[in-house]
């Protein structure tokens, strides 16, 4: 896989989560700890964006 392919799948998997944490965001009973997971994996995927990008 190719770098570019590579950062293309991680945007769309960093979209993917992003939705998902606005739809957690509608619900009233919101888990913290599954939102706080959901945080911490698009940082990691903007990380390794960036590192592909240099």
């Amino acid at each position: 896989m190719s770098a570019e392919s590579r950062m293309v799948a991680l945007e769309r998997k960093h979209a993917a989560l992003e939705a998902e944490l606005q739809s957690l965001a509608t619900k009233p009973s919101v888990d913290t700890t599954i939102a706080a997971q959901i945080k911490r994996e698009k940082l990691r995927l903007k990380d390794e964006i960036a590192r592909l990008r240099t």
